[in-house]
Order: structure tokens, then C-alpha cells, then sequence
């Protein structure tokens, strides 16, 4: 029993096998701890329908052995008379370490949360999901640079001149990249607000065209004439946009001019042959037909309709059909449509 009595580094045997034994002891029943948490919530994530559940499980993920390996030895070490050195070092190493494990859970969370809703945007705005990337690398920025400040003061640094330091050089930063942060922000409105998709056919300005892809910096048109406009996100959003992809239905208002001389009896029957030519069609809603005006050279009727879908294709066909009634039901009954005319009267 004398053997137990040697000191080995200002401690006897009994406490180093007392250290071991309570350090492989701690690992043990953290390591149950992770495994069994991390069961009960893949259960619980696997019966519900909540996403708040599947986030933690990917964060106890990222628990890792290191850390549980740390911890155990310094509580293994608490069993032994460490020099006070030592034991700083050991105190510094436990902090840093959890510390470092709150920053992997935390990005653990950050990645299931954003990775969930890239999937979502795949399926309605794929283009989108570049600028998902890049709101992801600007989470984990945010995360780690906190992560690291709050170690450094709990490390003793005095952190208030290096937060000082990093707010001007930041204001120094933005305003050398201001163009770049202002499209990337606008980058970000458009994916979170969602003033428009890839696909939805938009009019900025005089220009107009479809929707191709949504990036960090840019938007890409493809125009009716074939070529791709490229707007600045920033000049986007600062523009007064029409998205005609978000029309539920497209209301539709057209004239037709019938000459001065055509009889009373028939200027009172034209509203009435403008509705029977567009209650013919299908997939639209008749609104009115009127006698709207007296012009230069011509009487002018005005009719309405809505057509119950945005297909601009659809559109120019029932507008066809309507066009072809008219003209049928204007030939059956002799009335004459109006064109540019000037009558001059010589007075001797």
C-alpha cells in the first residue's frame, strides 16, 4: 500500500487514478447524455410536424467529442493539486471550448433553418437560391463574430476599443462598397419579399420581359425581342414596377369607330351586337358596352371584358374572335367602320 503513497507531480496515486476514474467516468455520462437527447428528439422531430424540433436535433449534431473530452478531463483535474498556472490554462481551454460548441450549435440551427427554406425556394424561385447562399454566409458572420467577442471579454480582453475599432472600420468598409451592400440588401428584399419570381413577366420603365434568374447583385430580363437586360438589384427596387405575373386576370377595354352617317336604329343596336360578340367567348367576364363619344371623323363605341387568366396568348385569340364577330355582324347589317376622312367645303 506504500505504492499508493508516491507523489507523482505534487499528487499521490490515489488521486490520479481518483482523476482518471472521474474523468472517463464524466465522458461516460456526457456521451449517454448527447446519445440519449439526441434519440428522444429524432423521435419527437420524426412524429411531429414542427420544424423547431428538427433544428435542434441537427445542432445536438454538432456536439462534438472534443469537447466532451475536454470537459471530462477538467473534471478529472478538479481531484488533483494543479499549480495555479496549470490551472488557469485548463480553466481558459474549458471556456474556449464551450464556447466554441455554442458557436457549432448555433450554426447547426442557422444551416437546417436556411438549408429547409432553399429547399422551399427550389421548387418556386430557384434563382433565388444564390442569393440564399449569400444571406447564410452573412448569418454565420454575425454568429461567429459574437461568439468570438463574448470569449474574448470572458478571456479578461477588454473589448470595448476593439468594438469601437470594428464599428469604424466597418462605417469604412460600407461606405467603400455602399454600391455593392445596396444591391446585396436589395438582393435580399427580393427574396424576402418577393415583389416578383423567376418567370413572372414584369414592365420597368419602357423595358419589359420575363424574369431569369435573381442574383446577389444583378436581376436578368429576358426581353420579347430576345435579348437579356441586366438591372441593378438597388435600381430595381427603387423603380415603380408592373408584374403582370401576378395578374389574376387581365381586364381588356377596346374602341371601334362607325362613320357619321350611320342611321339612329343602328347606332342603338351596336352595344348590344359588341356583348353577344364577347359573351360568345368562353373564359371571360363581359363588364359594358356604350355609344362613348363623338370623334373627328367617327362615332366611338367602348366595350370592356376581363379575361380570367393573364396568358396574354389567350388574350389575342378571344380578342380575335370578338374582332371577327363584329366584323360578321357589321356586313349583315350594312354598318360601315369610320377611317381617317376630311370633308373640305368650297364657298364661291
Amino acid at each position: 500500500m506504500e505504492s499508493l503513497d508516491i507523489t507523482v507531480l505534487g499528487n499521490s496515486l490515489t488521486a490520479w487514478a481518483s482523476a482518471v476514474a472521474a474523468a472517463l467516468l464524466s465522458y461516460g455520462i456526457l456521451v449517454l447524455i448527447r446519445d440519449k437527447v439526441m434519440e428522444r428528439f429524432s423521435k419527437l422531430a420524426a412524429r411531429t410536424s414542427t420544424r423547431w424540433d428538427e433544428s435542434l436535433v441537427a445542432a445536438l449534431h454538432q456536439t462534438k467529442s472534443l469537447l466532451l473530452v475536454i470537459v471530462s478531463l477538467y473534471l478529472g483535474s478538479r481531484f488533483l493539486e494543479l499549480p495555479a498556472g496549470f490551472a488557469r490554462f485548463a480553466a481558459l481551454t474549458v471556456t474556449i471550448a464551450l464556447f466554441i460548441q455554442v458557436g457549432l450549435w448555433g450554426s447547426g440551427i442557422l444551416t437546417e433553418g436556411l438549408q429547409r427554406y432553399r429547399e422551399q425556394l427550389r421548387s418556386k424561385n430557384p434563382a433565388a437560391v444564390t442569393s440564399m447562399g449569400a444571406v447564410s454566409f452573412v448569418a454565420k458572420l454575425v454568429l461567429w463574430s459574437v461568439i468570438l467577442l463574448l470569449l474574448l471579454d470572458n478571456l479578461g480582453v477588454d473589448i470595448t476599443a476593439l468594438v469601437a475599432g470594428l464599428g469604424v472600420g466597418g462605417i469604412a468598409v460600407a461606405l467603400a462598397v455602399q454600391n455593392i451592400l445596396s444591391d446585396l440588401f436589395a438582393a435580399l428584399t427580393i427574396v424576402l419579399d418577393k415583389p416578383f419570381a423567376v418567370g413572372d413577366f414584369i414592365i420597368v420603365g419602357d423595358l419589359m420581359g420575363s424574369v431569369e434568374s435573381v442574383g446577389i447583385k444583378t436581376t436578368r430580363v429576358r426581353s420579347l425581342s430576345g435579348e437579356q437586360l441586366v438591372f441593378s438589384n438597388s435600381d430595381l427596387l427603387s423603380s415603380r414596377l408592373r408584374n403582370y405575373g401576378r395578374m389574376a386576370e387581365r381586364r381588356v377595354a377596346f374602341k371601334i369607330g362607325v362613320t357619321y352617317d350611320t342611321p339612329r336604329d343602328k347606332l342603338k343596336a351596336i352595344p348590344g351586337i359588341l356583348k353577344e360578340a364577347v359573351e360568345a367567348q368562353e373564359d371571360l367576364r363581359f363588364d359594358r358596352a356604350h355609344f362613348q363619344a363623338y370623334g373627328d371623323f367617327s362615332l366611338d363605341f367602348e366595350t370592356v371584358y376581363y379575361v380570367h387568366t393573364p396568358d396574354y396568348n389567350r388574350y389575342m385569340d378571344v380578342q380575335q374572335e370578338i374582332n371577327l364577330a363584329i366584323n360578321e355582324r357589321f356586313e349583315e347589317l350594312d354598318i360601315q367602320f369610320a377611317f381617317p376622312t376630311q370633308t373640305l367645303h368650297l364657298v364661291r
